[in-house]
């Protein structure tokens, strides 16, 4: 068999870019369906593209690949090239992972922007120490008060058990009389059928995505804060890709970032909807709840100032700035 100096020349081209492609792994920790892993696949397809095949990435949903607690550790060891976390869920290592669930402080979506780009430069800092490249992030829906049974009264939260998902969380279960008991995203639904949690806080997104209506009874739109998921990627790996391919993966996931916020304020009413037409009792939390939580909020605003020093009052006065 003869081959043309054409053939061979062809073959080495496509042997060279088998040989450049590159395969990132990126765990999450939340379902195929909902809007921030769809979001993710968008993001994924478009490197893809944009690099002609020199990075693919692969999704791999609802804590398939590392469980929720696992993703962010796995993306510093290069375990994974790029994941997606809930930053805030590892306050207990930082602080300033938990700017964007202070209670209260921002409690809508140009408010949750806006404490983004304050707090992105020390942020950025804090993860480069840890071998992470922070890429985009995508509000959730503001938070609000699940239970399964009305309240009304602060006394009437006593002794709940509460899924917490951070230090946060967890600290507004204890401040408000509950008890905390941390469950992952791919728990939560057993935890709400077997009785092992019977309230929590958390988006209307979450609410829809466990049909929480079969196990709860009430929520309370209390517009708390609104958590953000961030996608980082390995530094490694990051400054291992050629120029183009960095420009592709920033691009593209600027875009994300905005497609993502769009897609959240879109449903965050319909979320709320859902809850409601499938039987739950949705309605504002009564004055005294109200009163209760904002006195939360003022504590636990003073408690994150006082751990995070300088750096956390760099985010606030730049988020308070005109």
């Amino acid at each position: 068999m003869k081959f043309t100096s054409l053939s061979i020349l062809a073959a080495t081209t496509v042997l060279a870019g088998a040989a450049t492609a590159e395969t990132w792994d990126m765990p999450m920790a939340y379902p195929a369906s909902n809007y921030h892993t769809e979001n993710a696949q968008t993001f994924a397809d478009a490197v893809a593209e944009c690099t002609g095949g020199e990075l693919e990435i692969v999704i791999h949903a609802g804590g398939s690949l590392f469980k929720g607690d696992e993703i962010k550790r796995a993306v510093q060891l290069g375990e994974a090239q790029i994941g997606e976390r809930l930053l805030s869920a590892h306050a207990n290592e930082d602080a300033i992972f938990a700017y964007d669930s202070v209670p209260f402080l921002a409690t809508s979506f140009e408010a949750s922007e806006k404490l983004r780009e304050a707090a992105l430069p020390t942020l950025s800092e804090v993860l480069a120490d840890q071998n992470i490249v922070p890429l985009y992030s995508v509000p959730w829906p503001p938070q609000g008060l699940y239970f399964s049974k009305p309240v009304s009264e602060p006394s009437e939260m006593e002794g709940v058990k509460f899924r917490a998902y951070n230090s946060i969380t967890a600290r507004v279960a204890e401040l408000s009389g509950m008890v905390p008991t941390q469950i992952e995203a791919a728990d939560l639904k057993q935890a709400l059928a077997t009785g092992v949690v019977s309230s929590m806080i958390s988006s209307g997104s979450t609410g829809v995505d466990e049909s929480v209506w079969e196990d709860m009874t009430n929520f309370y739109d209390v517009k708390a804060w609104l958590p953000r998921n961030t996608v980082f990627a390995s530094k490694d790996a990051f400054d291992g890709l050629s120029d183009e391919a960095r420009t592709c993966l920033t691009d593209e996931a600027e875009k994300a970032q905005i497609r993502g916020t769009e897609k959240a304020t879109e449903l965050a009413g319909g979320f709320v909807d859902t809850l409601a037409s499938n039987g739950m009792d949705v309605n504002p939390p009564s004055d005294a709840v109200t009163a209760k939580l904002k006195e939360i909020g003022e504590t636990m605003t003073s408690e994150w100032l006082e751990t995070t020093g300088e750096k956390g009052q760099t985010i606030i006065d730049a988020y308070k700035a005109d």
